[in-house]
């Protein structure tokens, strides 16, 4: 057979046929390519607002009726969610075929439901040490299956900072504190708005002059104290007018006579929560704060051998402060208006006293109505101190970060070991702001597993990553939200990315979680709290505006009916407010159903590092919907 040569037409044949099939694949390529990137970026658009046919706006103002409806995603031409608020918008009852029945709404008389400190249940409980005032949460047979409605006329709360003086009585309509603290200037009724003067039973010139007091006998500005805890706390202006000199505190109070103390403390913007000192730990790991307060906050200090200064003790960090103002303070002054005699008021002082001298505290100062004594660096000096004082011991063998329905114990938490009396016991804190982003001591010391300085700073660029793209979709830069929690905060990382904005963060550390951090976010300068998902969380309905859950459901799903958590979501979250929910799509999809029955608009987005991510993100928008005003008679 003859030799055929390139130059041959058969030889040119063959490479023209090449070409074609080269081409034939580059072309069909280049369109699956085109296509699927066109397919993703309209998968990761968010729908445009359009008005739903079961949404009626019934008395908008005008410049509420130029903003945009609640989001629907009924539409495949929408574009974006809608954050903005309307205050004034109703929801009907129609149902637009939904394969699934929506969950009804709860009796108007539920509006202020708090499902764990629920009075009546409390009532089963003893009264000695206000244990009937602690959580007792609902058994299986108690549980309610219905949306808690907001009252008639609800309207979106003032931005921050107008929050922290005004709020709209129709959200919290009560006065009793308004007339059962008059004198003390608590809070006064103007007109359809609530006032907060900043006045309190032992500031009667007001907060902010109350805190010039303090800072006068310590250093409140310096950004050395950072976390604040007020026991009693109010109203809690005391709170609120430490965030202006970049001090967080974490206020709490029961649900007691003195009707929604912490529901006006979170109305204006301010953190809170509700608890009490009874027999059970305050929620919150050792050495969190660096400072505690107790302004006539009527908690029997010097009793039960000292069981409430030592728990105070727990949670305070080594230096830390504790400052007292009220009765027996001052009694040389007051014993007259106390109606007490000066013979007990003393005796109740020096008893005060005596246990703070048996935890190894050493008194700063006394001035006026205030006395302040502060917590030692460490413990080298207190085994001779304890010589002295036998009551209350050193705690034995025992985890001091425990506090989740963990008895108190009348004992002194033992600090971390020190090497000389200058040095702070389990590691230094920087100042403020830079607290928020050096690697804690906890970290450090390789006290949280698997955590290392190294993948602190990995999760500290990954959050600032993904708040980069939350603020795509939703306003965070805008001062649309104040009150903000982090269901799962792992390190903290989401609140540290907020920290330039005007929000705080309620950073949550799941019991069930695999490791305890929030001793490790404490030293980072925030505040947060232990919490189990499948109980409810000790606060009023309607007291965040975003809520953030990373990987929450799948810890959850195999512990407890997921549909409590999303309802309790529902109860917590403001009407319009928002919710992100990272996790896998088989989860996501299961929330996005259940979120369909609660009045929820949602949309699942990719991953901010592409479709191909398994994990996926949730945005969604609690619809605005309130009580019908017929049920206030």
């Amino acid at each position: 057979m003859a030799k055929e040569y390139p130059a041959s037409p058969k030889a040119q044949q063959l490479q023209e046929s090449k070409k074609q099939r080269l081409a034939y694949i580059l072309v069909v390529s280049a369109l699956c390519i085109a296509f699927y990137v066109l397919g993703a970026w309209q998968n990761t658009t968010l729908p445009k607002p359009a008005a739903s046919s079961a949404i009626t706006r019934v008395g908008c103002d005008p410049a509420a009726a130029q903003s945009s409806a609640v989001p629907s995603f009924g539409s495949a031409s929408q574009d974006s969610l809608d954050f903005d608020a309307h205050h004034q918008l109703s929801l009907n009852d129609t149902d637009d075929g939904a394969a699934v029945q929506p969950f009804p709404a709860c009796p108007l008389n539920f509006s202020e439901y708090t499902p764990c400190e629920d009075r009546t249940r409390g009532r089963r409980f003893e009264r000695a040490m206000l244990v009937y005032r602690e959580r007792h949460c609902p058994a299986k047979d108690e549980e309610i299956r219905c949306l808690i409605p907001a009252p008639p006329n609800y309207r979106t709360p003032f931005r921050w900072p107008q929050s922290r003086d005004y709020a709209w009585f129709s959200n919290i309509p009560h006065k009793e504190l308004s007339i059962e603290k008059a004198v003390q200037n608590w809070i006064q009724v103007d007109g359809e708005k609530f006032r907060f003067p900043g006045g309190g039973t032992m500031f009667p010139r007001g907060a902010d002059a109350y805190i010039d007091d303090i800072s006068k006998l310590i250093p409140l500005t310096d950004g050395k104290i950072r976390t604040a805890i007020d026991t009693g706390c109010g109203v809690a202006s005391w709170g609120a007018y430490l965030l202006k000199r970049n001090i967080i505190a974490m206020s709490f109070a029961p649900r007691d006579t003195h009707e929604a103390q912490v529901q006006f403390a979170l109305e204006r913007g301010v953190p809170a929560i509700i608890g009490v000192m009874g027999k059970q730990r305050l929620p919150y790991p050792s050495r969190s704060f660096d400072m505690a307060h107790c302004s006539r906050c009527l908690i029997p200090w010097e009793a039960h051998d000292g069981l409430y200064l030592a728990e105070v003790d727990r949670i305070l960090r080594p230096g830390g402060y504790w400052i007292h103002s009220g009765p027996p303070i001052n009694w040389k002054t007051h014993y007259k208006g106390w109606e007490r005699t000066k013979e007990d008021l003393k005796q109740e002082q020096d008893k005060i006293e005596d246990v703070a001298r048996s935890l190894c505290w050493n008194k700063v100062a006394e001035k006026g109505d205030l006395s302040i004594w502060q917590k030692p660096k460490n413990h080298l000096e207190c085994a001779n101190i304890k010589k002295k004082y036998k009551i209350p011991h050193i705690c034995k063998s025992d985890n001091p970060d425990a506090a989740w329905y963990k008895k108190m114990e009348a004992c002194v938490t033992p600090l971390p070991e020190a090497s000389n009396q200058g040095e702070i016991a389990g590691g230094v804190v920087e100042r403020w702001p830079q607290r928020a982003f050096t690697v804690p001591p906890r970290v450090k010391r390789g006290l949280i597993p698997g955590i290392d300085g190294k993948k602190f700073e990995e999760d500290k660029k990954l959050w600032e990553k993904r708040v980069a793209y939350y603020k795509r979709t939703t306003p965070i830069a805008e001062g649309r939200y104040r009150n903000v929690m982090d269901m799962n905060a792992n390190l903290g990382g989401f609140a540290a990315s907020l920290v330039k904005y005007p929000v705080w963060v309620m950073n949550v550390v799941p019991v069930n979680s695999d490791r305890d951090t929030l001793g490790a976010i404490y030293e980072r300068g925030f505040i947060g709290t232990y919490q189990d998902w499948c109980e409810a969380f000790s606060t009023y309905p309607r007291t965040y505006d975003l809520l953030h859950a990373d990987n929450l459901f799948s810890i959850y799903q195999d512990r407890c009916d997921i549909t409590n958590i999303l309802l309790e979501m529902d109860r917590i979250l403001r009407p319009e407010g928002t919710a992100i929910i990272r996790d896998t799509v088989d989860v996501l999809t299961k929330v996005q159903a259940i979120t369909k029955r609660m009045r929820w608009e949602s949309r699942i987005m990719d991953h901010e590092d592409g479709p191909f991510n398994p994990e996926k993100v949730l945005m969604a928008v609690k619809t605005y919907w309130t009580a019908d005003a017929s049920e206030q008679h």
